[in-house]
């Protein structure tokens, strides 16, 4: 019982032990029996699953993937093995590991796959496995991301007469890797990554509903050119996203000043 104790327990062992001896009344026992057996029949069954898993993933033929030199020259640094940028090679934490199974599941989706799904900030090793596990690695069903995303229902919903807007809503589409993918947004308010500024900036315009199914839309066009183009995620990071929304917005500032007659001048500059 004491191998078993919560890991937040500050107590030792010993210190475990001694508070477990006591009069046990023998309902009490019984109890504590069933939820013993429970536990070791769970793991066994978990473990079961594992083994099989690993099976059926050895099965599966390996899919050669393509450097993405392209993802690897917007960050402004040569792509290195792999297509990432050569000399960085960042760990980065994927959560909670305790559901994970017990064999180098990223390994297999990695050989499976072509490409490394767990690159893209957000998505862990059980989301990707949901991706593989539903959807396959064949995408050429899907002429492009945008179908991909409508198919999944993380596009809007326009009813169009006339040319123009009658309503906008959401389609109502039971989908796992929909789920799965906005789970995985819903993770990136906090990641100091260029998707997890993205998810910011959004959530301060749009409001956190509607964020997280944009950026579970985001998150599906890029598994799908990971898929389609084997081409890399290479994080460039939240200063990145930063400097092109500052751009976007000065752009915006010139031009509203020149419809007016006006020019924006830049002070530090001119001082």
């Amino acid at each position: 019982m004491a191998k078993l104790r919560d890991k937040r327990i500050q107590a030792t062992p010993a210190e475990v032990e001694r508070s477990l001896e006591g009069n046990w009344r023998e309902d009490m026992l019984f109890e504590l029996k069933q939820a013993v057996d429970t536990y070791d029949f769970i793991r066994k069954q978990m473990a079961e699953c594992d083994q099989r898993l690993q099976k059926l993933m050895a099965e599966l033929p390996a899919r050669e993937g393509e450097a993405a030199e392209v993802a690897a020259a917007a960050a402004g640094e040569p792509a290195g093995k792999n297509g990432k940028p050569a000399g960085k090679n960042k760990k980065k934490s994927r959560g909670s590991k305790k559901n994970v199974p017990r064999f180098d599941l990223h390994a297999e989706l990695e050989r499976v796959c072509g490409v490394d799904l767990t690159s893209l900030d957000g998505i862990d090793i059980l989301t990707a496995q949901t991706v593989v596990a539903e959807l396959g690695t064949d995408f050429s069903r899907w002429k492009d991301e945008t179908h991909f995303a409508s198919w999944l229902g993380l596009s809007p919903c326009r009813d169009i007469s006339g040319g123009k807007v009658l309503k906008q809503g959401s389609l109502k589409v039971k989908n796992r890797v929909a789920t799965a993918l906005r789970t995985a947004a819903s993770t990136l308010l906090f990641s100091d990554s260029y998707l997890g500024a993205r998810f910011r900036s959004l959530r301060t315009r749009r409001g956190a509903p509607k964020a997280i199914k944009a950026m579970a839309r985001y998150l599906a066009c890029l598994i799908h050119r990971m898929f389609t183009r084997g081409q890399a995620w290479v994080d460039r990071g939240a200063r990145e996203f930063e400097n092109k929304r500052t751009q976007r917005e000065l752009a915006a500032l010139q031009y509203k000043a020149a419809a007016h007659g006006f020019k924006l001048v830049n002070l530090q500059a001119s001082a």
